[in-house]
């Protein structure tokens, strides 16, 4: 079993985040953990509050880290958002702002922090089940941001591999957090919102509610996410609680795909 001693972990003050650092800390590991939100207080965490896009911030904290000597054994990124919109309607200072944060910062964590590295250290990357995946109609830009993420990390993967580290990646399904009730609501404004789309995300709102399935606790995927880590062989991909509706319609051709969303949004 591979042992964490120090860990740096992304959108430690909540949801995932949260939950990964007090696996982690209950394992014996000091937690770095990085957020643009407060945190609460715990044994073992060293808070930084940043924003995992500000190039300077993370930078001022990884040399924090390089100063005291502190060498980390895994980097786990997690942060990350999701936002339901039309890719013609919504503000694009918007649709740039969930690609910054969920495939940019993971980036820039990784290229700023990888220096404090362990020779044999492990980087987790958090994308989702939707990677890979034919985007649905209003999900668009959240799908294409975490598949950029899953060939980034698969990138990284092979180029770390070549010097003796790892590189992990966790393709979650709906987790009971801030952002999976969020993705909720989004649809709803979508449906209040759209000119385009009336009908159609009024129809997608009503369909996303049974189509989610019953999300899983933030602590479940966290024991997951721990035990992927630490295995003495890890797996390259790991999944956890896959809705099997989209893998089955993710296996049809994309224009029967199109056809039967279609239809079921008319």
């Amino acid at each position: 079993m591979y042992s964490v001693k120090n860990a740096l972990v992304t959108g430690v003050s909540s949801g995932i985040g949260s939950a990964v650092a007090d696996a982690l800390i209950a394992r014996g590991a000091k937690v770095y953990g990085l957020d643009v939100s407060p945190c609460e207080e715990k044994e073992g965490l060293v808070f930084f509050r940043c924003d995992v896009t500000d190039e300077e911030g993370i930078g001022s904290v990884a040399d924090t880290l390089a100063r005291e000597g502190v060498v980390l054994d895994a980097i786990l990124n997690i942060a990350g958002i999701h936002m339901m919109t039309s890719l013609v309607e919504g503000e694009y200072k918007n649709l740039k702002r969930l690609i910054d944060i969920n495939l940019e910062g993971a980036m820039l964590v990784n290229n700023k922090f990888h220096p404090v590295l362990s020779k044999n250290g492990r980087i987790l990357i958090v994308t989702s089940e939707v990677a890979g995946i034919a985007p649905l109609p209003f999900n668009g830009l959240y799908s294409v941001s975490k598949t950029a993420l899953d060939s980034y990390a698969q990138a990284l993967r092979q180029e770390l591999n070549l010097i003796g580290q790892r590189v992990i990646t966790v393709r979650p399904g709906a987790i009971e957090t801030p952002l999976a009730k969020g993705s909720i609501d989004a649809t709803e404004r979508l449906a209040a919102e759209t000119v385009l789309y009336k009908q159609g995300a009024s129809k997608f709102s009503r369909i996303a509610k049974r189509f989610m399935g019953k999300p899983i606790s933030p602590d479940r995927l966290a024991a997951f996410i721990v035990k992927a880590l630490t295995a003495s062989r890890p797996r390259a991909v790991c999944s956890k609680h896959r809705n099997l509706g989209l893998v089955l319609l993710g296996m049809l051709p994309l224009k029967l795909q199109c056809f039967i969303i279609k239809l079921l949004l008319k």
